[in-house]
């Protein structure tokens, strides 16, 4: 079987401050932003990886979901325990380093974990769960 990750899906609420960190913080190009009735989708990903892509999505798009559903993706978002994606680089470090200097939330500095990998993570603006591992 043939199979590949074509698009992850990450919420955000504010699409300048999303543009300015996955852009300009993170270093990803930016390869759509579609808006509609005031809402923005954003899609982001590595300039060298044209496979795959992360979709930046305003939440409230969802269809189906309840008031209630709605309050407590909110809730969830603002704890940063809503979402979130592993991403790998070869220096680890290096780009704890420039997260840092870009004002990204930081999580846990570089640290090597008991389960075999070195990493770190952040918080996008919308609260989202980025951790950054160490590539072999």
């Amino acid at each position: 079987m043939d199979i590949s990750i074509s698009a992850s899906f990450l919420p955000h609420t504010d699409h300048e401050a999303t543009l300015a960190f996955y852009r300009d913080t993170l270093g990803f190009e930016v390869r759509n932003d579609v808006g509609y009735n005031g809402m923005h989708w954003i899609t982001v990903g590595p300039a060298d990886q044209t496979d795959t892509a992360i979709v930046l999505y305003p939440p409230d798009a969802t269809p189906g979901l309840t008031d209630d559903e709605r309050a407590t993706i909110a809730e969830m978002m603002a704890k940063g325990t809503y979402a979130s994606i592993v991403l790998a680089s070869k220096d680890v470090d290096g780009a704890f380093e420039r997260l840092q200097a870009g004002d990204a939330e930081v999580v846990q500095e570089p640290t090597d974990q008991p389960y075999g990998v070195r990493d770190c993570a952040f918080r996008d603006p919308a609260g989202n769960l980025l951790r950054i591992q160490q590539a072999s």
